[in-house]
């Protein structure tokens, strides 16, 4: 019995071919059978495609005439399409059986479709786990059973098997070579969605003939009007579809006409001004074309774009399409109306994130008329690289100083998840989108103080021309993309200054046609994407020797003036010595000169002078030049720093005398502010004169007024404040015992009843922390097992992209936390005697009864998550533990014993635990605890019986505070709660985060204005605001806290005269002028923790520079929200300043423990590492607050759900979730529900969506270079990219269950590693975004509630936008000062 046939035809080709076997169609014989070639040539044999060629070319060379070749062309088509006995069907047949497509080509799996929950049939799931086995029942018909048979199949024995294939499919299964493509559109032969142009109506006109036709004429050649016709006439067409010269039809944008590829198009023709797109009254058309050009001509009443066509005859302007054609064009009009909206979006909202845009694009309700009703995140991408080259566009015909948008973190992030290529020529736009910019959409011109503005204008001033200097600074480029390929215009404002174009070369800016668009992302990205881990060269600290080695005797001439004052040993001490005749006293300053010379001169106190056997000395206690902090060049350079470092030197090292002045802030400094004009602070005519206001601590970068001291007047010959202060911080990190007791009971050991460490008392009978190697439980509680989460017997067919998990750490796992500190009760304070009797005081020792957390019970970790996080377990086993190791004070109380609940006991200060049981590890039982666990200052009182005697902190005035930036008040929160601040104004000019901000703080003042606006009518002396709001004035505020976005400058690694101007206009410049303007007590500036790295740190240098030079103590430093209780990585950069006569605040020792990967929190700055002034480092009181403490009470959401709000522990109401796509949808369904799981871990299936349409399967088409082929010899590359070529656009797939971008660029961003990923249950979240999405870091559908819980959110607060209430600030960060956590679950 013979075989079936090898050929597979598409439906629109066996249509076509049963067009062609009519007789009636007209059609010559020659034309007939050259386009059954032409359907037919992609799906011959490779023998038959060989003799077509030869019989080709032997009717060109005259050996066999026009009528030999087609009667054997026509013999040779009808053996192809006729049933034999052929090799290639019983390869097909058996490979189809096989199925070992890897996604490549046409499903062979014959798949039942899923139910509406998108679960696989199990026999359809059996067969893709094991692709080698044979296909059970239920797949999917032939066509050929559903289709009547055509006059053409049937007498051509034209039988189609459900098994059979494409013979190029089958060599694509045998080799594993891409599967086949048309080679002029580059659609995939085999594809389903593959259509075929169904032809003209007879009575179509050619183009020519069709232009003539009168019913298309606008005037006659008399009338006025025809000579303001452009070159080539305008007309609409409607009910038109785009093919190539096979009859493929195929989109228009895809760059086949920018690659040459003839594209055709056939239409009903109507007159310019006809806007009625039927088809009455038009010029029926046929094959018009080829076309040259496509463009847009903008928004057709700001909605919908006017595209065309551009033929070698005429313009025409698209209506509306073929029924065939119009999937098609809706994909054209989606994506120009998606490019319209992101730019309009991205050039009102500079700063918003990706998730931003996409929250933006899925609220978006797309205009009637167009063929598509949502916008998704898969749209996004499909359409990146058009969107991203129309914002390029946008940007060239931006004036130079504006922020390009692409350099916006948004599209950075859009560029790199979908791969798009930069630098490419954008489809030619005949009348720009005009997108008017929105007044409000940003904040105006800087309003600065003259103080702040001078300090920025003069620094700038200086890089400027030295950069002029030194010629300036040539722009560098990629050189790979076609903007750096293309010569200069010569016609733009940069171009007419070039030298060669005639100008004076100053400006020294690129063509504005040829501004390289990789350069300015790659600057951005620069700026933001620091290794926070990268370890840098790390200044030693100061030692009293290091100066030593570098500086440089003198030859003056050295004597005593009057007598020794003092003699102690073979040291005699004097007031006054004469050097050169300059008499140099104790208290004066002297420079030292160094044997290098570019070294500035050294500077230095004399505190005391004398002589002995090797000669005159002094002590010298040095003065830190600005240069040397963390200011660098941004520092005035006669300001001197005050340090603790000094050194005995000879005194023949002194150079000279300097003057050095100590400039103390004035008794009206509170009301100087925005007065002050001139940034000098005192004049040097001879280069000896100098001035200090503040004193420095080097690693902390710490800014302070100096300690004062005062000698006793015996020792002021021989004072030194630095070593006094060396002497406090030894004694006071030194163990001292105090109130011995004695009992005759311990020989061996003397008893003490007070001990003092770090400036902390502890008596018998307190409580206090120590580190968790101090001792260990006597249950050994089941340590977490490190799971791997890689599996080895994967099939690669099913899951492709696996193979790119290397590593089995899970993002946001606490596996590597440490364990909070230990909690003990000290027993004894002893010290063992020596062979004496004398009791050894060197070494204090504590005997310590232990307490168990819960999770130190046998009952493991998931105790702590049923118990209060400050509930501790009484036990009677003892340990002893040096006092050297004690790591503080705490408090820990009898639960019975309390006047007052437990909660409110703990959340009344810092460091306070209470038990109500006690644990017994050798019976694993919770019992009462022993009347002598009980605290004796509260014993015997019980609940009633007496008030609690421990001292409480006096209450300090609540600080009147402004909050700039304020969002919806996530920082003034955490100031509330801890007590110490009352936002009585803020100002944010988003409406919707401005009402949030109302309605939680209702006694505060919101502006929701520009804050340049509102300080500029400040300074101008005005009390209310154009609403009658009163401005707050001078002396009013007295603390200024806020979050300045710094966006606005990024991109600028270089600043010259053109760019430094944005600089100084940020955001950033205006909250320092608010600071200088208002002089508050306390200033606060939040930011993202990549703000002190920023532009090489120099944003970092300048805020400091401001702040000192207006007389403020500040600081700087780096937080890790997690460590204070948000069950999230976030690490956020706080600088803290305090007036002077303030204490300027340290910022609080870590709370809880966390991940060490996230706690990198050191800054490099100039290659020196600066530490905050924390001194726990990782360590912490409590256990890691983790996504199961925040999530586990919340109610269940599911995708889309209706009901606006739903109850929320009785008492709460949190808003639904809204529709998540149906793809997006799918994804999440089949990502595993194990940790670590991500788009890795995705099947290559087709999948049945909800809306009734199926995914597809991704096609591998293309050699992958770096990660080769699977183990089975699959293909791992989707696009041309993956081979080491640039990216070929028709390479681009949608509408699969794997994101066809992720593959495409996951080898240049870490496999992109957590995308659709799953939480760690008891981990942690990724830093928090407006609305986190999928394609984000975590997978799991985050609800309004959610993201209120993991961003320490309280859960009463009301979220607001338009009219429904949510959150939308990403600046919740517990405030520094703050002395509590914020709750995050009920009973904590």
């Amino acid at each position: 019995m013979p075989a079936n046939t090898s050929l597979s035809l598409p439906v629109d080709v066996r249509k076509r071919l049963e067009v062609l076997e009519k007789d009636d169609d007209g059609i010559s014989d020659e034309d007939r059978v050259k386009e059954k070639v032409k359907l037919l040539q992609d799906f011959l044999h490779a023998d038959a495609q060989d003799q077509l060629s030869s019989l080709k070319a032997k009717m060109k060379s005259s050996e066999i005439s026009m009528d030999g070749y087609l009667s054997k062309v026509k013999a040779l088509l009808g053996r192809e399409l006729c049933v034999e006995n052929g090799s290639h069907s019983d390869v097909v047949e058996q490979n189809c059986k096989n199925g070992k497509t890897n996604g490549s080509a046409a499903n062979g799996d014959s798949h039942k479709e899923e139910d509406e929950e998108g679960i696989m049939d199990t026999k359809e799931a059996d067969a893709i786990k094991s692709p080698s086995a044979p296909k059970g029942k239920g797949g999917r018909k032939s066509k050929s059973d559903s289709e009547p048979k055509s006059p053409f199949l049937h007498s051509s024995c034209y039988i189609i098997s459900v098994q059979s294939c494409h013979v190029r499919v089958a060599a694509h299964l045998l080799f594993q070579t891409p599967p086949p493509k048309c080679p002029d559109c580059r659609q995939y032969l085999d594809d389903s969605d593959l259509k075929l142009f169904q032809g003209d109506p007879d009575n179509a006109l050619d183009e020519p003939e069709m232009l003539t036709d009168e019913r298309l004429s606008l005037f006659d050649s008399n009338e006025d009007g025809f000579e303001n016709y452009e070159e080539l006439p305008q007309h609409k067409i409607t009910n038109f579809c785009v093919y190539d010269k096979r009859g493929h039809l195929c989109p228009f944008d895809s760059g086949l006409i920018e690659k040459n590829v003839e594209l055709y198009f056939s239409c009903a023709v109507k007159p310019i001004y006809d806007d009625n797109p039927c088809i009455d009254g038009g010029v029926p058309a046929k094959k018009l074309g080829p076309i040259n050009a496509w463009w847009i001509t903008g928004f057709d009443g700001g909605e919908k774009a006017l595209i065309g066509f551009t033929t070698a005859f005429a313009d025409y302007i698209l209506m509306d399409p073929r029924e065939e054609y119009a999937a098609i064009f809706a994909v054209m009009q989606e994506k120009i109306y998606m490019s319209k909206m992101v730019v309009e979006f991205l050039q009102k909202n500079p700063d918003v994130s990706y998730e931003d845009l996409l929250n933006k694009i899925e609220t978006t309700v797309p205009p009637a008329g167009l063929n598509f009703n949502r916008f998704t995140e898969d749209t996004l991408l499909r359409h990146a690289q058009f969107v991203v080259e129309q914002v390029e566009s946008y940007d060239e015909a931006g004036d130079s100083d504006e922020q390009p948008i692409i350099v916006t973190p948004c599209m950075r992030d859009l560029i790199k998840l979908a791969g798009v290529t930069l630098g490419k020529r954008r489809q030619a736009i005949r009348h720009p989108t005009k997108i008017e910019k929105d007044s409000k959409g940003g904040p105006t011109r800087a309003t600065t103080t003259k103080l702040v503005y001078k300090i920025f204008d003069t620094f700038f001033s200086d890089q400027i021309d030295q950069n002029e200097k030194d010629g300036g600074i040539k722009r560098q480029r990629c050189g790979v993309c076609e903007v750096c390929l293309v010569p200069d215009c010569g016609n733009c404002s940069a171009c007419k200054d070039m030298i060669k174009f005639g100008g004076s070369g100053r400006s020294k800016q690129a063509c504005q046609k040829r501004r390289c668009p990789n350069l300015a992302v790659k600057e951005a990205e620069d700026d933001e994407n620091i290794e926070e881990e990268e370890l840098l060269p790390v200044k030693a600290p100061s030692k009293k020797v290091s100066k030593a080695k570098t500086k440089k005797q003198s030859n003056g001439k050295l004597t005593w003036v009057g007598d020794s004052i003092k003699t102690e040993g073979k040291k005699q001490y004097y007031m006054k010595a004469c050097m050169d005749n300059e008499v140099l006293e104790v208290g004066d300053c002297v420079s030292v000169s160094s044997d290098d010379p570019s070294i500035l001169l050294y500077l230095a106190r004399i505190t005391s002078l004398w002589e002995d056997n090797n000669g005159k000395w002094f002590h010298a206690h040095w003065f830190c030049r600005g240069t040397d902090t963390v200011l660098g060049e941004s520092s005035d350079p006669l300001e001197l720093f005050l340090v603790d470092d000094c050194e005995d030197m000879q005194l023949s090292y002194v150079e000279g005398k300097v003057n050095v002045m100590y400039k103390a802030p004035s008794d009206n400094w509170f009301m100087e502010g925005g007065m002050v004009e001139d940034i000098k602070v005192i004049d040097d005519d001879n280069g000896k004169n100098f001035f200090y206001q503040l004193w420095y601590e080097g690693d902390c970068a710490r800014f302070e007024t100096p300690p004062t001291f005062t000698p006793q007047e015996d020792c002021k010959y021989n004072f030194c404040a630095s070593c006094s202060r060396a002497e406090e911080r030894e004694e006071q990190e030194t163990p001292r015992v105090f109130e011995p007791i004695k009992d005759e009971d311990h020989d061996s050991k003397a008893l003490y009843a007070l001990t003092c460490l770090k400036g902390e008392q502890f008596r018998v009978g307190d409580s206090c922390y120590l580190p968790p190697d101090a001792y260990n439980f006597s249950v050994k509680a089941a340590s977490p097992v490190k799971r791997p989460h890689r599996k080895e017997d994967v099939d690669e067919e099913l899951y492709p992209e696996y193979y790119r998990k290397h590593s089995d750490y899970i993002k946001g796992s606490n596996l590597d936390a440490p364990e909070p500190f230990r909690v003990g009760r000290i027993k004894e304070i002893f010290c063992h005697r020596r062979s004496n009797g004398k009791a050894d005081v060197s070494e204090v020792k504590l005997r310590l009864y232990k307490f168990y957390r819960p999770e130190n019970t046998h009952k493991g970790a998931k105790a702590g998550y049923h118990t209060d996080i400050n509930q501790l377990y009484w036990s009677d086993e003892e340990v002893t533990v040096n006092m050297s190791e004690v790591l503080g004070r705490c408090r820990v109380e009898y639960g019975e014993d309390l006047n007052e609940t437990v909660q409110d006991f703990s959340s009344g200060g810092p460091d306070r635990f209470y038990f109500l049981e006690a644990y017994n590890a050798k019976s694993k039982s919770f019992e009462d605890p022993p009347n002598y666990a009980r605290s004796a200052v509260n014993k015997g009182k019980g609940k009633g019986k007496g008030k609690d005697q421990e001292p409480q902190d006096p209450k300090v005035p609540k600080l009147r505070t402004l909050d700039v930036f304020s969002g919806c008040g996530g920082l003034s929160e955490g100031f509330h709660q801890a007590g110490i601040a009352e936002t009585l104004w803020a100002i944010e000019m988003w409406d919707p985060a401005a009402q949030a901000f109302r309605l939680n703080n209702p006694g505060t003042t919101v502006f929701t204005e520009d804050c340049n606006v509102l300080l500029k009518l400040v300074m101008s002396g005005e009390k209310t605001n154009s609403l009658g709001q009163r401005l707050p004035q001078k002396g009013d505020v007295e603390m200024l806290c806020g979050g300045p976005p710094c966006q606005g400058f990024s991109g600028m690694n270089r600043f010259n005269s053109r760019t430094y101007s944005k600089f100084k206009n940020s955001l950033v410049v205006s909250y320092l002028s608010y600071c200088d303007y208002y002089r508050p007590k306390f200033f606060l500036l939040e930011n993202v923790r990549n703000f002190v790295s920023f532009k090489s740190s120099m944003v970092l240098k300048l805020t400091l520079r401001c702040l000192v030079r207006m007389g403020y103590q500040c600081t700087f430093g780096v937080l890790q929200a997690g460590q204070y209780g948000v069950a999230q990585t976030r690490r956020r950069a706080i600088i803290l300043a305090a007036a002077p006569g303030e204490k300027l605040p340290r910022y609080p020792e870590p709370l809880h423990v966390f991940a060490p990967r996230a706690c990198s929190l050191n800054v490099v700055v100039d290659d020196k590492k600066y530490f905050s002034n924390v001194t726990r480092g990782n360590g912490g009181v409590y256990r890691t607050i983790t996504v199961r403490d925040t999530m586990s009470d919340l109610p269940e959401i599911r995708n889309g759900a209706s009901a606006l709000e739903i109850s929320y522990n009785g008492e709460h109401t949190v808003p639904a979730h809204p529709q998540r796509p149906h793809l997006q949808a799918a994804r999440m369904r089949h990502i595993p529900l194990a940790p670590g799981s991500d788009w890795r871990d995705l099947p290559n299936i087709e999948v049945r969506l909800r809306d009734g349409t199926s995914s597809k399967k991704l096609r591998y088409t293309h050699p992958d270079k770096k990660n080769g082929r699977s183990s089975s010899g699959a293909l791992r590359g989707v696009c041309t990219c993956s081979g080491g070529v640039p990216c070929d656009p028709a390479d681009r797939q949608f509408n699969t269950l794997i994101p066809w971008c992720l593959p495409h660029t996951g080898n240049r961003h870490n496999h992109w590693a957590g995308l659709y990923g799953r939480l760690e249950w008891d981990g942690f979240f990724s830093t928090t975004v407006t609305n986190p999405e999928p394609m984000g870091k975590q997978v799991r559908s985050n609800t309004v509630p959610a993201l209120a819980e993991f961003t320490s959110s309280p859960q009463d607060t009301a979220m607001y936008s338009g009219a429904k209430k949510y959150l939308v600030s990403h600046q919740l960060f517990p405030a520094p000062c703050q002395i509590k956590t914020t709750s995050v679950h009920n009973g904590m």
